[in-house]
Parts: C-alpha cells; structure tokens; sequence
C-alpha cells in the first residue's frame, strides 16, 4: 500500500466538494482533504512531497469503459490501416509492413474502412495475396465484426470454407470470421502479447486514463490473454483493469468459473448482434443498402436466461447491442428475467449493455426500468454519424438521425459509461466527451460536465463503485493534471450555460471542448496515489 502523503497545491482542482478548489491531499492512496490555497499551507509540514500545480488543472482519472487491451496495444506496435485515406493507400501499407517484418509468421493489422475509401469497397483476395508477398495476414475491419484475410491464413483453418460467414471475394464474418482470428491471435507470442498490453497501458496512462474495462472473452480473445493481461495489471504500475468475460452463462457452475478467471462479470462483447458498418447489426426493418436485416446471435429467451443465472450468482450480465432489434431482445429478456428472480435484484445488479446505439423511447424507459448502464462510445458518432455518414448510407438518414440519443438517456435517468471500443476508435477521452458534447445530431447533445461524468464517475458507476470516480475525501487517488486553457461551463442549451457560469452556482469549470481548440495536454496520471505517467520535460 502506497503510504506517502502528497499535498498539490496552486492550480484548479476540479472536486464537487469544493468548486472552487485549489490545492488536494492524498495519504494512504485515497484523497483525505479538498479546499483552499490558504488551508493548504497547514499540511504543509506533514507531507512527504508538495507539487506546485503552477496553475494546471487536476481532475478525476478517465476510466474507459470499453477496451481490448491487448488489440489495442498490437494496433500501437503494428499495422495500423486507420489513417488510410484510400484502397491504393491501404495496400501500399501493407506491402512497407511486409518489406519491414521479414520474420513475422503470421501479418496482423486493424482499422480499414471502405466506407471511407473513394473507392467504396474492401481489398479483395488477390489484391491482399500480392501486397503480403503471399505471406499469411489478418487484417479485421475497424469494427473487428469482419475481416479480409489471405489465401495463406486460409490455408492454416483447415474446413474454413464450410463455415457460416464465409465467402470466397468478401470480407468473412460470424464463425469464419472467429475461426480465422483464433489462428491469427494464437501466432502471436507470450512476449507479443506482453509488450502489446504494456504499450496499450502505457498509452491509456498518458492519456489520463486510469482505469480500463477490458471486454475479453471466447469470440474475441482467450482466457490465456485474459488471464496475463489481469496479471500484469497487478505486477506493474499502470491504469486499473477491471475485466469482463463475454461468456454465456446457465447454471451456478459457470457463473463460478467466471469468478475463478478473475473476471468482474459475464459482460462486455457477449454478443447479441455484429455491427453496421458490416452490415451485422440486427435490426427490426433491412438495411438501405443491403437486403437483410443483419445477423441475430442471442434471442430474449436467452438473454433473460443468462441474466437470471447471473442475478442469481451476484454476478453482474451484459451485452453487445447495436441494432435496434438487438436492443429490443436485451430489454425483452431482462424483463423476462427480471419478473423470475425480482426487478428489485435486477437492478441492483447494474447489469450493462455496450455500444446501444439504436434506441427508441420505449427502449430508453426499459433501460431506466431495469437499472441498465449504457455503456457507449460517442466517438462512434464522430467518425460514422452525420448526413453523409456511414450510418445515413446503412440506415437511410431518417434512422441514422435517432442514433446514440445521450440527452435522451440523460433525461430518463439512465446511468451512462464512456468509452472508446479500442482499437475501433482510438483511446482519447477529452476528444470523447467532446463528441458527446457536440453530437453530429443536435437534439442527442449533453453539456460538457455531463459527457465528463460520464467518461469519469460513470465508469466507476458501472462496475457497483459509487465512492470513485471524483475528487472528494475517501476517493481512490485516481487522478491527471493537465495543461490547458481557461476553463469554462459548455451546455447544448445557453440558458443553462449562463446559469452555471455564474458563480453563485457553484458549478466548477472544464477545459474548452470547442472542436477545433487544442484539447488538454495531460501531464501526469496517477493511480490510488502512485504516479503512472509524468510527460516528458515537464
């Protein structure tokens, strides 16, 4: 246990104990006093360190609700397709990385997105076999629900072509789509994997992220990186990791071997759907661009199934919705199971669902209904949502327009979690809460403090921890500094913004979210009082 006693003083502290804040103590690893400049000075003397703020800014740590550490660290360290501007551009990449990893048995890269390329659609085989040099190479989409793959790494999943999702010229989905990720993933070295979640760490940390929601489970990892990434988090300084195991669950057995792999719930990527960029979320009514209405995993008999084992076990569920027909079996079951073991014990529970971004009014009121976090991704918005997004083309602009509706969630009381789906999108919280803040669909915005909330407090929230998340005595020491400009009240609404600007309301400032201003550069992370990141020359 960290027992040091460290007093910072001479900046803004942003604590709903004292709005006006300038200085923090911390002992012990959790905040002990809140206040003023002139109070600071009699804890002076006790303290193993004093820090002089120089006027930054000390806030609460982000916790991001949803990551695959371990992706997300590979993405760091190698191919990363997201920057590509254009198919040409994509395939030039992978051609430099082959040139440069001679000794790579298996290629894997991340993030392309035809939906953004000129060109409108993904590498084909041929195309893929001649940039990898014929090598073996996985390369999922940016939502991980598909992935294009080569003629080598189809040769090392003996009985591929007979499975569902497969297709000889397209991107593969479903069980061809997870047969060829295991192989991918299973080339990947005890040692890969480990400098892999380190740098993801380590990015999360300088971002001022102190804690991560890992979402593992069978589809999209192994226990074996479940199991190490959990490991490292308690041998080596860093951002929390609470994880979550995406594993169905039907009898008291399995909720106890859930517990036995260290995970926080049978949660996260449990998936009910796929996703709309590959055309895998499932809706109630066909895509506007393709003939069908997506794919279903899970239906409400077994979501209030799961649910109902959990409850029962204290054990906390959760799922993988995107569509709105994926959204309406997860509140089906919930009631369902909800009217089986008590909504009482329903609710306490804080079963959670992720990404949820297909909602209607009747969804939202079963959300509040049923104690469910949403646990979203406003950074979805700003890289897919708008009149000519990825969105308006899957869905048609009237549907595209309802998606992600955090006022409405807000307004019914529906507790939400930031996060960012990493490597989907990349981690960055500040530029998180400002898309919230400024939502491509102005009725679904929320004011800066709330997507703050949300992006802090929230996350705490959404793993049962109502003492975190903030600045205030008997907090955790989770906690970043930041250089940043002067700090202001952003609201949707201008009433509101000129109420909490006043100071008689009490209401402590944040950084300008504006787009186009400089987000906040953070200088140090610091997690239950154990300094994670310092930024280098500061």
């Amino acid at each position: 246990m960290n027992s040091r006693t460290t007093l910072l003083r001479n900046g803004e502290v942003h604590s709903p104990a004292d709005p006006f804040a300038t200085a923090l103590l911390v002992e012990g690893g959790h905040i002990s006093w809140v206040g003023s400049e002139g109070a600071a000075d009699s804890f002076v003397a006790g303290a193993d360190e004093v820090v002089d703020l120089e006027g930054a800014l000390v806030t609460p740590a982000f916790t991001d609700a949803h990551v695959h550490t371990t992706a997300t660290g590979l993405a760091l360290t190698g191919l990363d397709l997201s920057a590509a501007r254009t198919l040409a551009e994509a395939l030039s990449l992978v051609r430099a990385y082959r040139t440069a990893h001679p000794d790579s048995r298996i290629l894997l890269g991340h993030g392309w997105d035809s939906a953004r390329w000129p060109e409108q659609r993904p590498p084909s085989r041929a195309e893929l076999d001649e940039a990898a040099g014929g090598r073996p190479l996985y390369l999922p989409r940016i939502d991980v629900h598909s992935a294009v793959v080569t003629t080598a790494l189809l040769d090392l999943v003996p009985g591929v072509t007979s499975l569902t999702g497969y297709h000889p010229d397209a991107p593969l989905t479903a069980a061809a789509h997870h047969a060829v990720r295991a192989a991918a993933h299973g080339a990947v070295s005890a040692r890969q994997r480990t400098e892999a979640q380190r740098a993801a760490r380590e990015r999360a940390a300088a971002l001022g992220i102190g804690t991560l929601h890992e979402c593992a489970g069978p589809d999209i990892s192994d226990e074996d990186d479940f199991a190490a990434l959990l490991r490292l988090a308690d041998e080596e300084p860093g951002p929390r990791i609470h994880g979550y195991w995406a594993e169905a669950v039907t009898d008291e057995k399995g909720a106890r071997r859930i517990r036995e792999l260290g995970a926080a719930g049978a949660a996260g990527d449990l998936f009910v759907d796929g996703s709309l960029g590959s055309h895998t979320a499932a809706l109630h009514d066909p895509y506007d661009d393709a003939p069908h209405t997506g794919t279903a995993h899970l239906d409400a008999a077994a979501v209030a199934a799961h649910v109902a084992v959990c409850t029962e076990a204290g054990l906390q569920a959760g799922f993988h919705a995107i569509g709105d027909a994926a959204v309406t079996a997860v509140v089906e079951g919930v009631r369902a199971a909800a009217e089986r073991v008590g909504l009482p014990r329903v609710r306490a529970a804080r079963h959670r669902v992720e990404h949820a971004e297909m909602l209607t009014p009747d969804t939202i009121a079963a959300f509040a209904e049923l104690g469910l976090t949403a646990s979203v991704q406003p950074a979805f918005d700003a890289a897919w949502g708008g009149e000519e997004g990825m969105y308006a083309r899957r869905l048609g602009a009237a549907r595209a327009r309802t998606l992600n509706p955090y006022a409405a969630l807000l307004r019914a009381g529906v507790p939400l979690a930031f996060g960012s789906d990493s490597p989907v999108t990349p981690l960055d919280p500040w530029g998180t809460v400002r898309a919230a803040a400024f939502h491509r669909t102005p009725e679904h915005r929320i004011s800066v403090r709330a997507g703050f909330t949300a992006h802090t407090r929230g996350g705490w929230r959404a793993v049962g921890r109502d003492d975190a998340g903030t600045l205030v005595p008997g907090a955790p020491a989770d906690y970043a500094v930041w250089r940043t400009d002067e700090l202001v009240v952003q609201a949707p609404d201008d009433r509101v913004a000129r109420w909490s600007t006043d100071p008689r309301s009490g209401t402590p400032g944040l950084p300008d979210l504006t787009p186009g201003r400089p987000l906040p550069v953070c200088l140090r992370t610091v997690v239950a009082g154990q300094t994670v990141f310092v930024r280098p020359n500061e």
